[in-house]
């Protein structure tokens, strides 16, 4: 049971106003100015997918970083502002953050 089901349950007869609505919808996107770059390498002979040219916080590449992990079940990382990601997967990654909302560009290949 998450926070909202309980909140429900606490207050049965609140509806949330249309800004708090508005506000959750503002969190999840986010201002990109530039389009984030997803390239292809090869290290020690491995494939992996590097994305990078992300300007916001941190914290959020991070979280977007591990929802790509999760989304594709490979490993990787997130070191010098870049998301390292182990394997060829530039289509997907790329509709995935279209789907979220980001300009992305190709490089390389």
């Amino acid at each position: 049971m998450d926070l909202q089901d309980q909140l429900k349950n606490l207050f049965p007869d609140h509806t949330p106003s249309e800004s708090e609505v508005q506000e959750e919808a503002e969190d999840m996107l986010w201002m990109q100015d530039d389009p984030l770059i997803c390239k292809y390498e090869k290290r020690k002979g491995k494939p992996i997918t590097i994305i990078e040219g992300y300007t916001g916080a941190d914290s959020d590449f991070k979280m977007l970083a591990k929802e790509i992990k999760k989304m594709l079940s490979v490993g990787g990382s997130f070191k010098n502002d870049q998301i390292i990601i182990q394997g060829d997967y530039r289509d997907k990654i790329m509709s995935f953050l279209k789907d979220k909302g980001f300009k992305v560009k190709r490089v390389g290949g």
